[in-house]
Order: structure tokens, then sequence, then C-alpha cells
């Protein structure tokens, strides 16, 4: 059945190339296999661009690479695909969808009984993950920032008050425009106690421990630990972690009113810090850090310092080498290790 198929590709993503119609440019999409969609999003903004229905998807190309997909009544709206893995799920899921459809002569009870039960399964296990995926994609950025904003109130209850001397903070602003652009968007807040890693809040907050400071020579290690958040909230959008802790009725009220009440956070702290999404994978790591100009092995040593499981961050670091741009003057450096004394 399809929901059997689709459970071995829940969450699996893939970049492709999304023309809109048959006159618009190829851009850029990372595309997002849901349970009953295929969601094609900027990955920049974090913004969906298209939902392609799952039984709609149709392979233009078959035994061609790139895979070049189209929905249904596209007027030149096309998806090019190269990741074997996704091509591969698309064509699993289309299989099974197809298998699924009613034929001639099925009886008139079986046919009603499969209704039935998929009725059930769509309310019991599709309908939440299906509302979340849904809602996420369509929230505007500020709602985005109010809510990040209430996750990170919650948070403090664990972790104090953000750290916030001033210079302290002009050098996380010139450390966030080093690493994501003067036009990133990115904050970065540092707290005292209750984190043992960065973690990513809706809003393009990432919050980081001040043990991240201490003890280190330079910002390599925090500026690491940063990148590496933002990669994650880049592949797995956090806003979906908090609405699933929400419940599918605050996901509803949020979908249909804005409004996301303040209780549907509320002790969402400590899920958020005895989470552990998997990290991105070594080879996305590498090529963000080296775009970002920023070494690997001071952030690999930090988060094992064995070097067993981040051998691969090490052996491939950009800039073994090479030195990589400076991240900040050492005035500011101090100035950021300094910004929980007040």
């Amino acid at each position: 059945m399809a929901s059997t198929a689709l459970k071995k590709y829940q969450k699996l993503e893939s970049s492709g190339l999304w023309r809109e119609n048959a006159t618009g440019q190829r851009r850029e999409v990372i595309a997002n296999l849901g349970a009953t969609s295929l969601i094609l999003s900027d990955p920049k903004r974090e913004v969906a661009l298209a939902h392609w229905s799952l039984p709609a998807v149709t392979r233009l190309n078959p035994g061609e690479m790139p895979a070049l997909y189209a929905p249904d009544m596209s007027e030149g709206e096309t998806l090019e695909i190269d990741d074997q893995v996704m091509i591969s799920a698309l064509e699993t899921v289309n299989a099974a969808i197809q298998s699924e459809r009613p034929h001639p002569g099925r009886l008139r009870n079986m046919f009603l009984g499969t209704i039935a039960v998929a009725i059930m399964a769509i309310g019991v296990f599709w309908l939440p993950n299906a509302l979340e995926e849904h809602t996420a994609s369509f929230l505007p950025r500020p709602t985005r920032q109010e809510i990040g904003n209430e996750a990170l109130a919650d948070l403090t209850r664990l972790t104090g008050q953000p750290c916030s001397s001033k210079s302290g903070k002009v050098a996380l602003a010139k450390l966030s425009a080093r690493l994501f652009g003067q036009d990133g968007g990115v904050e970065l807040i540092v707290v005292r106690t209750g984190l043992a890693k960065a973690q990513a809040l809706p809003g393009r907050l990432i919050v980081l421990p001040e043990s991240l400071l201490a003890e280190q020579d330079g910002p390599d290690v925090v500026a690491g630990y940063a990148l590496a958040a933002r990669i994650s909230a880049e592949l797995n959008d956090p806003m979906l972690h908090l609405l699933h802790y929400a419940g599918i009725t605050a996901t509803f009220r949020l979908l249909t009113t804005g409004d996301l009440p303040e209780s549907a956070v509320s002790g969402y702290a400590e899920t958020l810090i005895t989470s552990e999404p998997p990290p991105p994978s070594d080879a996305v790591l590498l090529a963000r850090f080296e775009a970002a100009g920023l070494a690997t092995t001071p952030y690999a040593n930090m988060r094992d310092p064995s070097g067993v499981t981040t051998a691969g961050l090490i052996e491939g670091d950009p800039f073994n080498d090479l030195i990589p741009p400076a991240l900040l003057p050492d005035g500011d450096w101090v100035s950021l290790q300094d910004i929980c004394t007040n």
C-alpha cells in the first residue's frame, strides 16, 4: 500500500531544479516527500513554492537522467531530480498508488471496506503530520519569528535569560553576518546553562550554550555549531517539531486564525533539549563550511573528541592546508567570550 511505501521514505529530501512554467527560469529548490504530496521549497527562505499531489506526479522521461517530473494538468511546470534515492522513492510510491486504484470487477463490499479503512488511516495516521506540514509551509516569517520567541521564552525557564552584554551582542551580530550574510536574518543567542549543544528554533533563532565560548582560542567552535544548527534547521524545519508538540488542535487553530495558543508552547523546552536530531551528513557539512570559509576540524573535535564519528570532517576539512578567512577581530572575540558577564 502507499502508506507502507511512504514509511521507508518519511522526511526524505533532495535538491532539484524547478521551473514554474514553460517560459520560467529554472531555480534550485528542496523537494520534500510528504505524506500525500511533494513539497517544493526555497532553500534560503524556508517558503513552500509548490505542492504536488503524489498521485499526480508523472515522470516525463522514464529511464533518462536527470529524472524530469511534472504534475498533471501543468502548464510547463517541471522538476529535475538526479538524487537516486528520491527518484526510487517517487517510483515506489507511484507504483503503490497505482496498485491501489480501483479496478473493474472488484466486489462492492470489498471496495467499501477499503475506503473505510483508508478513511480511518487518514484520520489516525496521516492527518496530524499532513496538517503540521501544511501549516508550517504557509506560515509567514513574522509569525515564525513570534512563535520562535515564545519557544525561547519557555526555554529560558531552564537556561536563564539570554546573555546580553552590549559589546557581546554586537560581536554575535557580526558573527551571524559573517556566517550567513548581512541579509541572512539569523539571530544568534547565548545562554549560560541548560544546553549541551546548539538548538535551532523557528524564526531563524539559534541558541548557543556559553560552554562553546569557554577555553577556546577563537570563535571557530561556536561558529561551527551555529552553522551546523542552521543547516539542520533547513533540512528539518524546527517548526514541525514544535507543532508536533503543540498538538493537532493548536496547529489547526494556528492555520485558521494565525494564532498559536500560549499554552501550546508551555513545557516545550524539556522536549527540545532532550531531542537528538541526527546531524547533517559529512558531505553537506563540508560543502557548507567551505562556502562559509570555516574549517570543520575545530567543530568536529568538539563534537566528538575521540574523532571516531567525525573522522570524515577532519580528513575532509577544506582548510586543512589553508588558513580560512578570519571570523572575528580579536577584540570582538574577547567581547563575545564576555557576553555573559555584565
